[in-house]
């Protein structure tokens, strides 16, 4: 079995490869607080309740977005597996030209995502990733990534809006009613879902005005609730990060 390991700002996902089959993905809280200890307690009853041991796997990788975690989790998987983890950055290059795009502070995620999108569509693609923040990364026909966007996610938008408004409350991601809210709540979600519908429909089209046609992939947490509402073809897959570094480990080896 191969880990892998995606630590994001909201969640921690742990996927196990059963060669190319993705056999489970759990999600885990990004807890900042947590040490080396009780991660690696975390992972084996994860894998406990999976139905499978530490010595069952075989590799490990993983990225990061968040540097406090990282090491923790790479100390945890380690004393778990008594194997070594590559880690995105550190042992791995992604192998993506990026042409003149400034990389110092260039999130790894994104570039997982473009590798995995390429080992399954040709160019050009436009992968929006929806999860803590809505980050589009684009790579143009001869596979060069060209860079993108980042927006502030669902979630996020939101939460802020109903922080900064006295008389708006929280609200979940159900499916609205129609395009049109008819109390604060609905009008609140829709507002949210129908927009970022929007955003990547009108984004994408002002993309083809440069680049041509273009092969939209859409991944991420918040993927699958504006999934229904799309009125362009998109390619969804909700574990894009996941099989890309899967894809980088099977590069390494």
């Amino acid at each position: 079995m191969l880990l892998t390991i995606d630590i994001g700002n909201t969640t921690v996902a742990v996927g196990g490869f059963l060669g190319p089959e993705l056999r489970f993905v759990r999600r885990l809280p990004s807890d900042r607080n947590m040490d080396a200890a009780a991660c690696a307690a975390r992972m084996r009853t994860l894998l406990a309740e999976e139905g499978a041991a530490p010595q069952d796997v075989e590799g490990a990788v993983l990225s990061s977005v968040v540097p406090s975690l990282t090491q923790v989790a790479v100390q945890a998987a380690e004393a778990l597996t008594r194997r070594p983890v590559r880690v995105l950055g550190r042992d791995l290059d992604p192998g993506l030209p990026t042409g003149d795009y400034d990389v110092s502070n260039l999130g790894m995620d994104r570039l997982v995502d473009c590798v995995a999108a390429l080992a399954r569509w040709r160019p050009p693609l436009a992968v929006f990733d929806m999860g803590t923040a809505t980050t589009l990364s684009v790579v143009d026909r001869e596979g060069i990534f060209r860079g993108g966007m980042i927006l502030p996610g669902l979630r996020l938008s939101v939460d802020a809006l109903s922080a900064r408004a006295a008389q708006l409350p929280c609200i979940t991601f159900t499916q609205p009613e129609g395009l049109l809210g008819t109390d604060t709540v609905s009008c609140m979600r829709s507002g949210a879902l129908y927009g970022a519908a929007a955003a990547l429909e009108g984004i994408s089209l002002r993309l083809e005005e440069e680049l041509g046609p273009v092969t939209v992939v859409l991944t991420g947490g918040h993927g699958r609730d504006i999934l229904p509402l799309l009125r362009r073809a998109v390619e969804y897959e909700p574990h894009l990060q996941l099989m890309g570094l899967r894809e980088l480990w099977l590069r390494s080896l």
